[in-house]
């Protein structure tokens, strides 16, 4: 291009150029320097692309373009510049490729620059369709919930995705960007590449890392990605589900009803420890179904939340835990008679913090199982372990001080908790072990009316484990069984402890089998020679703990339960059954396996609510996978899936999910198809090409397949007709 000085005029074409034209010229004038440099392209690319889509001859001088021939050809190249400078002038990009594609449509009345105007967005970077192609994919994103862009390399299938997905969160439209990619290509898994996690994905997932790199300050972007704003995974570790409002969440300070957990909270995660919530998503009301397991808890959620199960078939061949969403597993619960379906469990006790407690923990268990707390008489304690009475009555005098408690032997199994500064006479002195009963309102309270306070059930694992302990050392023990090994069992008549023994085993990972005796009709029990009737129903509780927590402090029933060891803690799935309809919410937590944990202590999956979701290289998913993913999406959400069918890399026997798709959605509302072709390739001139010449050698070899299956066809006519 030449330039000329300011203030210097424009020079007038000579009168060879005039001869030349044919008589016949047009001018146009530019806006400036910067607007002719934008139509003329660096060094002049674009006006050589111009000079050779054209039989009329160009001519730029500084801010004026002369157009010059037959009266046709001017007006043709007229309608081209003309239709390139618009291009200019509304903010999109001028490639010489981008004119090829303006000559192609002015021949055909049509204008590059209408055809790929997208009014009503604003791109990141201004970033501009180049195509009309690509101008109707962007529509469809827009004003479709799931859109599918298929079609060959090149034609900015998901660049656009992303760039649609960047200017939606920035409108806030949507409150996080997720990206994923199945992690299969040319034959290749995530198992059979070296280092961690970070390390195994990034070779799938670099081409979105980069289109978002284009279009977010890195400072932003990795701000995104430690926030969870912007999330990129491998399509399997995509998970859903969602919650009744009333469903009880785990949290540092004690359960919460899961719609009233906003962002920024705390909730515990599946490893015992507090992750921060990073999104909260209404759904609406849905469907409700509870799901019951073996140990009697239970759990509401919707059809489509999706478990973590193990089945037996999956042990026996090493295989990881499959996911399968509620309404899969329903009128399938059994095989060979055996439940189905068992759930992990926690896999650390819950990290609640440490609060401070009026009572020893480990006293509190015992006092709860042989102790009197009527708070009528001094506080006494029974037990034939003499080993309890010096447990008891180490626990409730703190080492580094004078004993101010005895446990005075009154008769048989019977002690009596005195207070070693409050005799007879002169100031009486309170007993410490009434006032801290009272203290935790268990003053007054029989024995079918105990319970632990809401102090040491909400307290970190050590005290919640000690309290545990007390109990069981007077009123659990373990029980063998030959072939199997041990478990414990703890029985109460206070429905209300057994409730809260429940919850201490649950949230040390373990699980409690409740059943229940009832006092009408049973043979009576005997004391001192005389028969005594139960007056309550009997709570009995088969307990089973993880490994490496000890049940037990008294030493017999500790080594009992050693020698046969305590098996393993487990829950199975035994009913899955609708309970009516429900207002729901999901939340999103910061945990790295996206779990956390709702009533019973049972681990659950998130959720895809207020997303815009991309699905790229879907080419590779499988048609589960593709199921999977699509019912993934929530509420406000939306989601594109990109791929090129020209490119599976699944193995021969497998069909493509996108495939599958395009077969079974095309006709859904709602669900957008958008088909790119060579057309649309706006890299290299050469892209476009070589897609082209790959379909025509495709179509030829399509062609001989049929011709050859037409002469074989014919060959046993041919036979018949010789032989008659």
């Amino acid at each position: 291009m030449t330039e000329r000085t300011p203030g210097q005029p424009a020079p007038v074409p000579s009168a060879k150029t005039e001869a030349q034209s044919g008589g016949t010229t047009a001018t146009l004038h530019l806006a400036n320097q910067r607007e002719a440099f934008a139509l003329l392209g660096a060094g002049d690319a674009n006006l050589r692309r111009m000079r050779e889509l054209t039989p009329a001859k160009i001519i730029a001088r500084g801010e004026t373009v002369t157009i010059t021939g037959d009266s046709a050809d001017v007006q043709a190249a007229e309608r081209m510049v003309r239709d390139a400078l618009d291009v200019v002038r509304t903010g999109g990009e001028l490639t010489p490729e981008s004119l090829l594609r303006s000559a192609r449509l002015s021949g055909e009345g049509r204008s590059l620059a209408a055809e790929t105007q997208v009014s009503g967005l604003s791109l990141p970077r201004g970033l501009k369709p180049k195509t009309p192609g690509q101008k109707t994919y962007l529509e469809k994103i827009e004003n479709a919930d799931i859109t599918f862009g298929v079609g060959p390399a090149g034609t900015g299938k998901t660049y656009l995705a992303v760039a649609m997905a960047v200017q939606a969160l920035k409108a806030k439209k949507v409150k996080r960007i997720i990206l994923t990619r199945p992690a299969v290509e040319a034959g290749e898994r995530l198992g059979f590449l070296p280092g961690d996690l970070q390390a195994k994905i990034d070779p799938y997932l670099r081409p979105l890392y980069d289109a978002l790199y284009d279009m977010l300050d890195q400072e932003k972007f990795e701000s995104y990605l430690t926030s969870g704003v912007i999330e990129v995974a491998p399509l399997a570790f995509m998970r859903g589900r969602a919650q009744p409002l009333t469903s009880q969440v785990l949290t540092p300070l004690g359960w919460r009803e899961m719609g009233s957990l906003e962002v920024g909270d705390h909730v515990i995660g599946s490893d015992g420890r507090p992750t921060r919530v990073l999104g909260v998503y209404p759904q609406g009301e849905k469907d409700s179904y509870r799901v019951t397991f073996s140990d009697g808890s239970s759990v509401e959620c919707c059809e489509e939340h999706l478990w973590t199960v193990y089945t037996a078939s999956d042990k026996r061949r090493g295989q990881p835990g499959r996911v399968l969403e509620t309404r899969e597993m329903m009128g399938n619960l059994k095989a060979a008679h055996q439940y189905r379906y068992e759930i992990p469990m926690l896999s650390a006790p819950a990290e609640l913090p440490e609060q401070p407690v009026p009572l020893d923990p480990y006293a509190l268990g015992l006092l709860l199982g042989d102790g009197c707390t009527t708070c009528t008489t001094t506080p006494s304690f029974s037990t034939a372990d003499p080993e309890l009475v010096t447990a008891l009555e180490a626990a409730l005098n703190p080492v580094e001080a004078e004993p101010v408690l005895a446990l005075t032997h009154r008769g048989a199994y019977d002690y009596t908790l005195r207070h070693t500064a409050g005799g007879r006479g002169g100031l009486r002195v309170a007993n410490p072990i009434t006032t801290a009963l009272r203290e935790l309102g268990l003053s007054g309270k029989t024995s079918s009316q105990k319970f632990v306070p809401q102090a040491y059930k909400q307290n970190a694992p050590a005290v919640r484990l000690a309290v545990l302990q007390g109990l069981l050392d007077t009123d659990g023990g373990p029980v063998t069984q030959e072939g199997r090994t041990c478990r414990i069992q703890y029985t109460t008549t206070s429905a209300r402890l057994a409730d809260d023994v429940t919850e201490l085993v649950q949230s040390l990972g373990g699980v409690a089998h409740r059943r229940v005796r009832a006092a009408e009709g049973r043979t009576s029990g005997h004391a001192h020679g005389r028969p005594v009737a139960y007056r309550h129903d009997a709570h009995v509780l088969d307990i089973r703990l993880p490994a490496g927590i000890a049940p037990f402090r008294l030493t017999r029933k500790a080594e009992r339960y050693a020698a046969h060891g305590g098996g393993r803690p487990m829950r199975f799935i035994t009913s899955i059954e609708r309970v009516g309809r429900a207002p729901m919410q999901c939340i999103r937590v910061a945990a790295a396996d996206a779990l956390y944990v709702t009533e019973h202590h049972i681990v659950t999956h998130n959720t895809l609510n207020d997303a815009f979701v991309i699905l790229d290289e879907a080419q590779n998913t499988t048609g589960e996978q593709m199921k999977m993913f699509l019912t993934r999406m929530g509420f406000s959400s939306k989601v594109v899936v990109t791929g090129d069918v020209t490119q599976i890399d699944l193995p021969r026997h497998v069909t493509s999910g996108l495939a599958v798709a395009k077969r079974v959605l095309s006709r859904i509302e709602g669900i957008a198809w958008h088909e790119f072709t060579d057309v649309d390739v706006v890299r290299h001139p050469l892209v476009g090409k070589i897609i082209r010449a790959y379909e025509q050698a495709e179509d030829a070899e399509q062609d001989k397949r049929a011709a050859r299956r037409g002469e074989f066809a014919s060959i046993p006519e041919a036979e018949g007709d010789a032989e008659g």
